[in-house]
């Protein structure tokens, strides 16, 4: 063990036999937390060469179950950003389009939320069997779980652990964490959203490319048509942030048709998502996407979704306290990293990895980028137990002149 974390020390590189030794030695109980952590900590300080990244991702796939290659299938994930919620709004859209879709998705990881907590704030289950997996997809054309305890129950573990280490921003672990669960729950194209900004697990274009060839490559290697979305995450994804909050922003979409940068991004992604599937225009795809979205097929697919795996939506009342502003002037920024900090704080994620979330706990932006706020308006609203609001207002900028609308899509990586 010494051995080969001073070859990561020294920047030697680490063969197949040892990343299995070190990687599944964690698993079995044979390494300890302090001894990976101080493995994780030198990958993210002195990262891993791209074999290191081929090899670490198969270790993963191998520790448990692989799921039968399915071409019918596609999937999407998310590097994680403040607000994010697509895939609650990209999944049922597809699926009312008949495009059968899987997704296992993660719990929080730092500041930025998980879809299994969101989901299992309003009840669904989504500690499926592979059974109920496949039943559940064959019912309603989408299914979303978390990780079974036999797929890539190393990235489970891992993933825990580089939640509560500082540990959550390296690229060869976010490329092995991400793929070697794609690869395992058989999916055979997969859309990848990489977030980029302060509030995101990558904050720059270099390191998303980075990144995204990393993906696809590894995509390659495993006989999978993988294409990377770069969008920011300077300022968060829509308005509601926090677990049960941000479900209702879902419905207010789906249902409402509420308009947003959430709401663009996610027609955008669905739209990309069915041109793979179905090989036509991305204009068809995207008049397609609106129709459902329009006549509410899209919510019809989530609604029925939600009740399949034992959930419920119901209208409730939260209790808030008001943000006002201490000054007037348009909003030229809103800082997602600040926002996001603030809604954990609030209690809507973890410090520890086993903490408990507070599912009501959160931040609704009652004022957006662009908007013109005075002096006293309210803008936001906080759900949970008091913090400290200087992070509130920190994160907001304000200008005197207009600011120029937000292009959330950076670029599209198709190989």
């Amino acid at each position: 063990m010494k051995d080969i974390i001073n070859k990561l020390e020294k920047k030697e590189i680490l063969t197949y036999e040892e990343l299995d030794k070190l990687f599944t030695g964690y698993l079995k109980g044979k390494v300890n937390d302090k001894d990976m952590t101080s493995v994780l900590k030198l990958i993210c300080k002195n990262s891993l060469t791209r074999e290191e990244v081929f090899n670490l991702t198969d270790i993963f796939i191998k520790s448990g179950d692989v799921f039968l290659k399915n071409l019918s299938f596609i999937d999407k994930h998310s590097t994680g950003g403040v607000g994010d919620k697509t895939t609650l709004i990209v999944l049922p859209i597809l699926a009312s389009l008949g495009i059968k879709i899987s997704k296992m998705s993660g719990k929080a990881l730092g500041y930025t939320g998980g879809t299994i907590d969101k989901l299992n704030s309003i009840g669904v289950k989504t500690d499926l069997t592979k059974k109920e997996f496949y039943d559940t997809i064959g019912k309603v054309n989408m299914v979303i779980s978390s990780q079974t305890d036999n797929l890539c129950p190393l990235d489970k573990k891992v993933y825990a652990l580089r939640d509560v280490t500082g540990t959550t921003n390296s690229v060869p672990l976010i490329a092995v964490s991400i793929m070697s669960k794609k690869i395992a729950s058989g999916a055979g194209k997969i859309l990848i959203d990489i977030k980029v900004g302060r509030g995101a697990l990558v904050e720059n274009k270099k390191d998303a490319l980075e990144l995204a060839h990393l993906m696809i490559d590894i995509g390659k290697k495993y006989g999978r048509e993988v294409k990377c979305l770069l969008t920011k995450m300077d300022n968060p994804l829509g308005s509601n942030i926090g677990n049960k909050l941000e479900v209702m922003e879902v419905v207010d979409i789906l249902k409402n048709g509420k308009e947003n940068n959430l709401s663009f991004l996610c027609t955008e992604m669905a739209s990309i998502m069915y041109k793979m599937m179905k090989k036509v225009s991305l204009d068809v795809a995207r008049e397609k996407v609106k129709d459902v979205l329009k006549n509410g097929k899209a919510y019809e697919t989530f609604i029925k979704f939600v009740n399949l795996q034992g959930g419920f939506i119901k209208d409730e009342e939260l209790k808030y306290k008001e943000i006002k502003s201490v000054k007037s002037g348009f909003i030229k920024s809103i800082d997602s990293r600040l926002i996001g900090k603030s809604s954990m704080a609030l209690g809507a994620g973890r410090v520890k990895k086993n903490d408990k979330i507070n599912y009501d706990a959160g931040i609704i932006l009652q004022k957006r980028v662009g908007d013109y706020v005075r002096k006293g308006e309210v803008l936001c609203y906080l759900y949970g137990k008091d913090i400290n609001h200087n992070d509130i207002y920190d994160a907001y900028k304000f200008s005197f002149f207009k600011p120029l609308k937000e292009k959330i899509i950076i670029d599209l990586i198709e190989e």
